[in-house]
């Protein structure tokens, strides 16, 4: 009997050491797997507060960009529009050729075209109160010498511009008022132009 009892009190305190390494295996694991859990969280609170850190400098870059896209078109379109301004005085300031100065233009313009002679002169109110037939006879005499026709007419039309005048012939028209010559000059000169508006 007294066997009996030794191998149950041997057996009971086998069984609490082993009890206390399972306890203690288990805490231990428990251990590893919160410190686990706890650095995978740390790494992701990093890679979140990182990630958000990246998209509040993009987000930011991208507002300062488009900030500065708009203040640059809006320059840009300011300065279009003094540019055009010029170009649009300069028109004006053609309009307003004193009448001999006007007068040498169309004749000049005329005699150098490579024309008929027979073409049909379209001006605007102010150019007819300026053009005489008499100057249209001289102009029609000094194409004849040129071996031109020598027959332009004004035309009864009136044109809708501010200066110049148009040649027209069977539907086909020369346009030589002020706004077609400052246009043709326009692209060519607007570099210029820009360069001593803003320089």
């Amino acid at each position: 009997m007294a066997n009996v009892n030794n191998l149950v009190s041997k057996i009971l305190e086998e069984a609490k050491i082993k009890e206390k390494e399972i306890l203690a295996n288990a805490q231990e694991e428990k251990n590893k797997i919160i410190e686990k859990k706890v650095s995978e969280a740390e790494i992701l609170e990093k890679e979140i507060i990182e990630k958000a850190k990246i998209e509040a400098s993009t987000k930011k870059e991208r507002i300062v960009s488009s900030s500065e896209l708009k203040v640059r078109n809006e320059k840009l379109e300011a300065k279009q529009q003094i540019i055009q301004k010029t170009f649009d005085e300069a028109v004006d300031r053609l309009a307003n050729l004193s009448e001999e100065q006007f007068l040498q233009y169309v004749e000049n313009r005329i005699l150098s075209l490579d024309i008929y002679g027979d073409e049909s002169l379209i001006l605007n109110s102010k150019g007819k109160e300026i053009i005489t037939s008499k100057f249209i006879d001289d102009v029609n005499k000094k194409l004849i010498v040129k071996g031109k026709k020598g027959n332009i007419i004004i035309k009864n039309e009136t044109g809708d511009f501010k200066g110049g005048f148009i040649l027209e012939k069977n539907g086909i028209e020369i346009n030589n008022t002020f706004e077609a010559l400052v246009n043709d000059i326009k692209e060519e000169l607007e570099y210029e132009v820009a360069k001593a508006l803003f320089n």
